[in-house]
């Protein structure tokens, strides 16, 4: 047998011992990183947790929090409203939700 079959046969029997992959051709696997440890956990423990204004008025309702985006969305909302753009009625009825079929 010629040194190149000898040293593939030695490479595949190292590759079943020691369980890593064999890849005679060279392919492009990405092993190398599928390997490496994440990095997610430790940057997500690096950087202090956002502080959640709404919830935080939520839980402690005597301190009387005001969230400026949510006070910004209601005026935004009756903006809407008064420009007749607002949330259409709900039906109380079946007969209300056939009519409101029948006008479009």
């Amino acid at each position: 047998m010629s040194s190149s079959t000898l040293l593939k046969g030695l490479t595949r029997l190292r590759c079943q011992i020691f369980e890593t992959a064999y890849n005679p051709t060279n392919a492009r696997t990405g092993a190398k990183y599928l390997r490496a440890r994440l990095r997610g956990p430790s940057m997500v423990k690096y950087y202090p947790p956002v502080l959640n204004i709404a919830a935080v008025a939520r839980d402690v309702p005597e301190l009387e929090f005001v969230d400026p985006k949510e006070q910004q969305r209601l005026e935004d909302v009756e903006d809407r409203k008064r420009r007749g753009k607002g949330m259409v009625k709900k039906a109380k009825t079946k007969a209300d939700s056939r009519r409101a079929a029948k006008k479009r």
